[in-house]
């Protein structure tokens, strides 16, 4: 089948390292639009032209995504196809798409995805933990305090937890997130699908002390073990409850305080503190 007549944006899944790692499907539709909005152009002409392909480029990235969504929008409107592609594997999932995307749906322009390769996938699919659930958190905040909050937030989420990191950050990224899990396994997949493909294995404790001193570069995924299941002790619960109660604090503020004292997850104490606001007074 080719491309739909009429206006239509194509979300199209391209390589993270390897070349060959595109779908048949991908390549006709990059063929085949009459414009490719790419992250980064000179990435893209790399690809385009390994597999011959002569569609015309326009750049789409973080600092002009708001400005040419718009016309982008209006030359689907008219009748013209898109493919948008970002640097490596699938567009929106941090990286830029989701001005573009959320405009051509409100302009009721046809939205399609073209699925494929994802560092998320590649990694949670070799990584050897519990992947039955897992979170992809992204990029963790830069600025220290900000990141301390966000893992500490995180602590006692029970699902695998997978991040992306700059290189250059990893080292920081490693020794916060221990601070905040404690010495979790963790896997990290540096150059995944290139000649030099490297995942790290062992705990945050071994995986920051093998990368000290060495010179990360580009973009990493890091996957870390989910929190264990705590033992819920229900008197302590009722009885830090009531303590943050005496303290002032509202439920919402004392479901946080609670859950990172005890380590039990934050809805557990929410639901049963509302349970005792209601609770008959003796």
């Amino acid at each position: 089948m080719s491309v739909a007549p009429g206006g239509v944006l194509y979300v199209v899944a391209t390589p993270i390292g390897n070349l060959e790692d595109v779908t048949l499907r991908a390549l006709r539709v990059l063929r085949e639009v009459d414009l490719i909005a790419a992250e980064d152009t000179r990435r893209t002409r790399i690809l385009l032209r390994h597999h011959d392909i002569a569609t015309p480029l326009v750049s789409y990235h973080d600092a002009v995504e708001r400005r040419r969504a718009p016309d982008l929008v209006a030359r689907m409107r008219a009748g013209e196809s898109v493919a948008l592609v970002s640097d490596a594997g699938t567009p929106v999932i941090a990286d830029p798409g989701h001005h573009l995307v959320r405009a051509a749906v409100t302009a009721g322009v046809p939205v399609v995805p073209i699925p494929g390769p994802s560092a998320v996938s590649a990694l949670v699919s070799v990584s050897g933990l519990p992947v039955e659930r897992f979170a992809f958190e992204g990029f963790a905040p830069r600025r220290p305090a900000a990141r301390a909050t966000r893992l500490i937030e995180l602590a006692s989420e029970p699902r695998a937890l997978v991040f992306l990191e700059a290189g250059r950050r990893l080292g920081e990224f490693l020794v916060a997130a221990e601070q905040a899990f404690g010495d979790r396994e963790a896997v990290i997949g540096r150059e995944l699908t290139k000649v030099h493909e490297e995942l790290l294995r062992g705990r945050l404790s071994q995986l920051r002390a093998r990368i000290e001193g060495d010179a990360v570069r580009g973009e990493v995924t890091v996957l870390i073990a989910g929190a264990e299941p705590a033992e819920v002790d229900a008197a302590g619960i009722d009885g830090a409850i009531r303590e943050a109660r005496e303290r002032g604090l509202g439920v919402r503020e004392l479901s946080a305080d609670v859950a990172h004292r005890l380590g039990v997850a934050r809805r557990l104490v929410y639901r049963r503190a509302l349970e005792l606001e209601r609770a008959p007074r003796s």
